[in-house]
């Protein structure tokens, strides 16, 4: 395995490559890796010659006052968990080998980025689609790997490679939680004890919505009313958003009628946590399935 620092070195190495006819996979990852990121290792492992993962920390997508501080780093756990994974190429650069002086390109995926996460936090999906463009670029990925917790941000890099024309693959992996429930994150670790116990409550809200579905109910105000009551039940958890939306273009629905993302973000303290289930033609999946919804399923090849 072979660190690479540099955005020259990178571009460099994959673009020779590339011409031996070698394709490349791709996971860009923020670090602090988990099981839910090598389950996006394990899948990019199997779909290129060579397994490339990024770890960086990119400042574009946190707002002034996000926990940019606060995310958690750890590059030696990082780089076992890659090495375990057999990743080829690690590319670790700092800010300044993303933006250099004077840097004044972004990317903005207008529509899809405007809800959610999207409303909440400003700004933040025009960095995340900028970084995203800019590592896909650098490591001439064929394929790239991103985790359905983001589901929005998955959304958001889909829309933006097919507007594009972009070359490169994307791929959805499922959603990896926890043996209690609670959706695998880096966030997780900034949790104290009590705000860990309180954040399964995200999960028990995703459940009811489920129940409900799977037993028939197909108007979105009531699943969500039901939802919202189980939050509400947690005091500590400060609710953002709680949303049923169309699965393949965000929009709101009033009726369950084909597949649709029930989202969610709570905070607690200072940990902002996001968490999401599919409810797939107006049903709910069975629980524990790795199903995923036509839009996560779909891959975008130009």
């Amino acid at each position: 395995m072979k660190v690479i620092s540099t955005t020259a070195e990178m571009r460099e190495v994959t673009r020779a490559l590339r011409r031996q006819g070698k394709t490349i996979a791709f996971v860009p990852t923020m670090g602090f890796l988990h099981e839910g990121h090598a389950s996006l290792l394990r899948i990019a492992r199997k779909r290129g010659d060579v397994l490339v993962l990024s770890i960086f920390v990119n400042p574009s997508q946190f707002g002034p006052n996000e926990d940019l501080d606060r995310y958690p780093r750890n590059l030696e756990g990082d780089l076992a968990i890659a090495r375990r994974e057999n990743v080829d190429l690690v590319f670790t650069p700092v800010p300044k080998e993303i933006y250099g002086p004077g840097y004044q390109t972004w990317i903005d995926v207008t529509e899809v980025s405007k809800h959610l996460c999207g409303a909440s936090r400003p700004g933040h999906f025009r960095g995340v689609a900028t970084v995203v463009a800019k590592l896909l670029n650098i490591v001439h990925a064929d394929v790239a790997v991103f985790g359905e917790k983001d589901f929005q941000q998955l959304a958001v890099i889909r829309r933006m490679v097919e507007d594009l024309n972009m070359d490169t693959e994307i791929v959805g992996g499922a959603l990896v939680r926890e043996a209690d429930g609670l959706a695998m994150s880096s966030r997780n670790v900034n949790l104290t004890p009590d705000h860990r116990r309180r954040a399964l409550v995200l999960k028990r809200a995703l459940d009811r919505a489920e129940d409900l579905a799977a037993a028939g109910e197909r108007r979105v105000p009531v699943l969500l009313e039901a939802a919202r009551e189980v939050l509400a039940a947690e005091h500590e958890g400060a609710v953002d958003y709680a949303e049923i939306r169309d699965a393949a273009t965000l929009e709101t629905i009033e009726t369950l009628s084909g597949p649709a993302v029930f989202a969610l973000a709570v905070r607690f303290g200072g940990t902002r946590l996001i968490d999401n289930t599919v409810l797939l033609n107006g049903g709910a999946r069975v629980r524990g399935e790795k199903t995923r919804a036509p839009i996560a399923e779909a891959t975008v090849t130009p």
